[in-house]
């Protein structure tokens, strides 16, 4: 019997891990050596889509466990963490910590379980932006430095882990468990009254997603970006599910954009069926634009790197800046039908997760 810690800390993690989950079921089915695991939520972040309804719309798991670190600094997030999940090591004693992504739990229980003996794999590892600004830059780099087993998303994360030093035997490239989510899923999207609501049409609006401080932190920064992309989208409305930090900022502008529809966080099958129907999507996050780029969907990220670059080699996706006025060329090229064609990573296909589980199936 394998014993297993499986941590998630955020909401992208749980669409990570969700697949994981099934394939250790669907291995103790018929395996002679069942996987015995814990569903651990660090309580990280606290997000009324991550409610039981969150939980039961992807069939994913409920946690076993509950840290309940709730919000505070990086330092005070990271503290409760490993506080806690030493607690919970002690008292279970697994042989193996799966983290997985780049937020704070994901560094922070990488480090607890190695001060406790047990080995660590790291979903997603190897993964770099380069932008050491940013706080996952950092969590990746430290638990990259400590895992035991990689298991990789791309040959560049491949690359990134070899020139750091670490032996093949460790390193799996085993694709992306976040495409395992959006394909057994796809069936299943939910239209958002917003919709119908609003008479939205397929492939004749924009989704956009801000949250990094680059982009919202900066109140005539913000109001720039937003006014350029307001009125250069041709009158076709931009629905911008908005998050807290940036709703913050934006409510302080107290101003009205006449082609921006502003709506609260989506679940995540209403979510994806914006995206997968949308002309377009605008994004400083990196994870929509693996979405994007599987759906086919043009992406503009609004960043000066990524971690993701496959999404820009092979992908839809496109490298704005951080720069307001660099976008406009770009929006010019969508509404024109000048996009670039993408293709589809190799391994992205829905099928990770039950590789990830048969090589840790048979891990010493």
């Amino acid at each position: 019997m394998k014993k297993l810690d499986i941590i998630a800390g955020a909401r992208p993690n749980f669409m990570k891990i969700g697949p994981i989950t099934h394939a250790i079921h669907k291995h103790n089915e018929s395996a002679n050596e069942k996987i015995e695991y814990r569903l651990i939520h660090t309580g990280q972040h606290y997000d009324k889509k991550m409610s039981e309804d969150f939980f039961d719309q992807l069939n994913i798991p409920k946690p076993n466990l509950n840290l309940g670190v709730g919000s505070g600094t990086q330092a005070e997030q990271t503290g409760k963490i490993m506080l806690r999940y030493e607690e919970a090591i002690k008292a279970w004693k697994p042989q193996l910590c799966i983290v997985v992504g780049d937020v704070t739990s994901t560094m922070a229980c990488s480090i607890t379980a190695k001060k406790e003996g047990v080995k660590v794999a790291h979903v997603e590892g190897g993964i770099r932006s380069g932008d050491e600004s940013m706080p996952e830059e950092i969590n990746r780099m430290v638990t990259d430095s400590i895992t035991d087993y990689f298991f990789t998303t791309s040959s560049v994360a491949n690359e990134n882990l070899k020139n750091l030093g670490h032996h093949n035997d460790k390193v799996f490239f085993a694709g992306n468990t976040m495409i395992d989510s959006l394909y057994a899923n796809l069936e299943r999207l939910i239209k958002p009254s917003l919709f119908d609501e609003n008479q939205l049409k397929n492939k004749d609006y924009l989704v956009m997603t801000l949250h990094r401080p680059s982009n919202v932190d900066a109140m005539q920064s913000l109001e720039h970006l937003l006014s350029l992309i307001n009125n250069n989208v041709d009158g076709k409305k931009v629905v911008f599910p908005m998050h807290p930090r940036t709703k913050k900022m934006y409510d302080q502008l107290g101003m009205n954009f006449e082609n921006l529809l502003i709506t609260g966080p989506m679940s995540y099958l209403e979510f994806i069926y914006m995206i997968k129907n949308a002309l377009g999507v605008i994004t400083d996050s990196g994870g929509i634009t693996e979405e994007t780029t599987v759906l086919g969907v043009p992406c503009m990220t609004l960043r000066n790197s990524t971690e993701r670059p496959e999404t820009v080699t092979q992908g839809t996706n496109e490298i704005v800046g951080t720069n307001p006025d660099n976008i406009l060329p770009f929006l010019e090229k969508l509404l024109l039908g000048q996009w670039k064609k993408g293709s589809i990573p190799e391994l992205w296909d829905g099928k990770t997760a039950d590789r990830i589980v048969k090589i840790i199936s048979g891990l010493d």
